[in-house]
């Protein structure tokens, strides 16, 4: 593939991500609860929704596909600035810059109005992906063959920590209780390593996070949600870097690629469905070694279908409001993270609050939200100024 071509289909999947984050699920959970008794309502919420603990919904599928994506885009890049002449110091110091920046977005996003004192908390997208970028950029400049090795030692590493890290005894189980955990967060026997708020990465942030300046101690993150996931969620980012560099050397045709894509993605979904019955749940909070592999599936499925659909049967024009987004996915979200309540309260003021107001009002007020930030990102690739770090 010459290095000029830009493969429109990773745009449109990454842009197809982003939106469906700043979408905030369309308002259909909200229309749900506006209709307890329908079946069709309680099933669309549950698939704009997170999960409690175990299992898999479509709102899931949001993180791993960004951070898989990060990782298609890194072999791209290495080969871009080295045919530019930058060695392995320069790189490296790029991709340390880039964490810090990521890390430091990150804690500024996480950091609420009435904090009085930086939230040094590091769930966020953006803090994960900066935690492990340094390795993702070390490891993809070796090649595929030393991504694939890196993701079993990840994994199983993972899976060993929180084996060996002893099950909760029935006082800390009680003292739980004060975060309200959801009864299938709380496993009984060897699946009770993986238990919210008493696994090995909860204990370990309760070290971490009480070393900074806080107004008051680190007890648990309310989700579940683990400084640590970035190291497992590491491997997914490598299956992206495998998928990016596949694409861009392989001799193999379109319609080959998409197949290889597909077969792959069935592959890693039933891997992963056989390790949440036999090695450790499927949990994307604490991302279990099965839910890298389980989600991993998915995203190879969901990004096979826009390479078929773009690349090969050549929609591009159908995929160009993805592609927009896309190009500026780290704008988007940072748009919708600070400005999304801002946008809706000036479009109430501005006529649109009674149709808010209105029976289908959630679902008007997301979109319409939405539209706007679409708006924001289709003038950005009018002027070609697209969001780097």
């Amino acid at each position: 593939m010459p290095p000029s071509q830009r493969l429109i289909s990773l745009d449109a999947f990454r842009g197809f991500v982003m939106l469906l984050m700043a979408s905030s699920g369309f308002g259909l959970a909200q229309m749900a609860k506006l209709h307890p008794d329908s079946w069709l309502w309680q099933q669309t919420s549950h698939q704009v929704s997170h999960v409690a603990w175990q299992g898999c919904a479509l709102w899931d599928l949001i993180q791993p596909s960004f951070m898989f994506m990060v990782g298609v885009a890194v072999p791209l890049s290495i080969r871009r600035r080295r045919e530019e002449g930058q060695g392995f110091f320069k790189l490296s110091w790029h991709a340390l810059v880039r964490a810090v920046i990521l890390v430091l977005l990150a804690v500024l996003l996480s950091t609420r109005s009435g904090d009085t004192l930086t939230r040094w908390e590091f769930p966020n997208v953006l803090a994960q992906i900066g935690l492990g970028y340094v390795f993702l950029v070390a490891i993809a400049s070796m090649g595929w063959e030393y991504c694939f090795a890196a993701i079993i030692l990840i994994l199983v590493g993972d899976w060993y920590w929180f084996y060996q890290h002893p099950l909760p005894t029935a006082e800390q189980l009680a003292a739980i209780q004060a975060a309200k955990p959801p009864p299938e967060a709380l496993f009984q026997g060897f699946f009770a390593h993986w238990n919210i708020h008493t696994n090995a990465a909860a204990d370990f942030d309760r070290w971490l996070l009480n070393l900074f300046p806080r107004a008051e101690s680190f007890t648990y993150n309310a989700g579940g949600y683990q400084t640590l996931n970035f190291v497992p969620a590491l491997a997914t980012m490598l299956g992206g870097a495998i998928t990016g560099q596949f694409l861009l050397t392989s001799p193999r045709t379109e319609r080959q690629k998409f197949l290889r894509l597909f077969a792959i993605g069935i592959v890693c979904l039933l891997i992963g469905t056989v390790l949440s019955f036999v090695a450790c749940p499927v949990v994307k909070r604490i991302w279990t070694p099965s839910w890298a592999i389980f989600s991993g599936g998915w995203v190879l499925i969901l990004l096979s279908f826009f390479y078929w659909l773009v690349e090969i049967a050549g929609q591009r024009r159908l995929v160009f409001p993805l592609v927009v987004v896309g190009m500026n996915s780290i704008f988007i979200y940072v748009m919708h993270s600070l400005a999304a309540g801002w946008i809706k309260e000036q479009l109430a003021k501005h006529g649109m609050a009674a149709f808010f107001a209105s029976t289908w009002g959630p679902v008007i007020e997301r979109c319409s939200v939405l539209a706007v930030l679409w708006l924001l990102c289709f003038w950005l690739y009018r002027q070609r100024a697209f969001l780097r770090l």
